[in-house]
């Protein structure tokens, strides 16, 4: 898989790309806007064991952001189960030296529409950023998601209560616009 539009591009990740996968999550600033599963410090052996798993996993759902040959980030998705089983949490990051370029919501808007095109079942694609991050609710509305709500004190980050805000998007406000727009 290869998505591409000019000098971005969302790939698979591969094993030589754990140094620079450290060089830019080994930062504070980053870790602040993440899931505490995103590890901080951030070594070469959590490098290595995120490539790994993620390489060994079918279907692949997390992927590298590149620009211009450089890993500047990544972004995945995780399928929900149960009833839910139509919708998956999306997620992403950057470096902090790529922040501000219109990078991830490029790389969300080609993502997100091929997310839809492979896992036919998804109805429903949304991302909770924390309420200390609006630079990526920022991302998210560019992309075309809406937002949907707040979820009030739902998270602690660094010893502070956030709340999170939803943003959503449908498969048919991605695929009906694309079919339009191909056109």
């Amino acid at each position: 898989m290869l998505l591409r539009a000019g000098a971005i591009a969302v790939r698979p990740w591969n094993a030589a790309d754990a140094e620079s996968l450290v060089a830019l999550a080994n930062d504070r600033r980053v870790w602040l806007g993440l899931r505490d599963a995103f590890p901080h410090p951030y070594g070469i052996e959590d490098a290595r064991h995120f490539i790994g798993t993620t390489i060994s996993k079918e279907p692949q759902t997390r992927f590298a952001i590149e620009v211009s040959g450089r890993i500047a980030g990544g972004i995945g998705y995780t399928e929900l189960t149960d009833v839910e089983q139509i919708g998956a949490e999306i997620g992403y990051w950057l470096g902090h030296e790529f922040w501000g370029r219109g990078i991830a919501t490029t790389a969300l808007r080609l993502f997100t529409a091929h997310v839809f095109r492979v896992r036919a079942h998804l109805r429903r694609l949304y991302a909770v950023p924390f309420s200390s991050n609006p630079a990526s609710a920022r991302v998210l509305a560019k992309a075309g998601y809406r937002c949907e709500g707040t979820l009030r004190q739902s998270v602690i980050k660094d010893g502070v209560v956030l709340d999170q805000w939803v943003y959503g998007i449908l498969r048919s406000e991605v695929i009906g616009s694309e079919a339009a727009h191909n056109k």
